[in-house]
């Protein structure tokens, strides 16, 4: 098979962008095709802050950081360029506790502190701490636990367990 067969056989989605279209788990780690996966997020979604938060909030809840991280992504990439760098920070915990959750460590430690510090820079810059409801220093304070636990050696973590709450 040549290169260009290979990616010619790649998943790809209507506009001919490559798309893995493999089931994946509660992780977010890709399974065999023709395997039961977990619902996946819908990409692209513009929904309000507060939806948002909601969403997020429920996919955590049900030990799935890595879908969380794409409904945090998805309002990254649509909302107001003031308000980018918060929905990064929050979709770099996200996908911080997946890494964690998924035995890597180093890189579980390290998303969540490049997170916590978007957080806070944005926290700090607008002087606002719990915008949609969202508990930032709470935010940041479970991030850098989180991560220090995880540096001090601990196994995997469950993220449903270790899921924070956004808000109060």
């Amino acid at each position: 098979m040549t290169n260009a067969d290979a990616s010619d056989a790649r998943d790809r989605d209507v506009d001919g962008r490559a798309r893995n279209a493999r089931p994946r788990d509660g992780l977010g780690r890709p399974l065999p095709y023709g395997a039961e996966g977990v619902p996946r997020q819908p990409e692209g979604l513009v929904r309000t802050p507060r939806e948002t938060v909601r969403e997020a909030q429920a996919l955590l809840a049900e030990g799935r950081p890595f879908h969380a991280h794409e409904v945090f992504e998805d309002a990254w990439k649509s909302g107001p360029p003031d308000e980018r760098t918060l929905w990064r920070g929050l979709a770099q915990l996200a996908v911080g506790l997946t890494h964690a959750a998924r035995g890597n460590a180093r890189g579980g430690a390290r998303l969540l502190r490049r997170g916590a510090r978007a957080v806070d820079e944005w926290r700090t810059g607008r002087g606002e701490d719990r915008p949609y409801g969202m508990d930032l220093p709470g935010l940041t304070r479970w991030a850098g636990e989180l991560a220090g636990r995880i540096e001090d050696g601990s196994a995997p973590v469950d993220a449903r367990a270790e899921a924070p709450r956004l808000g109060p």
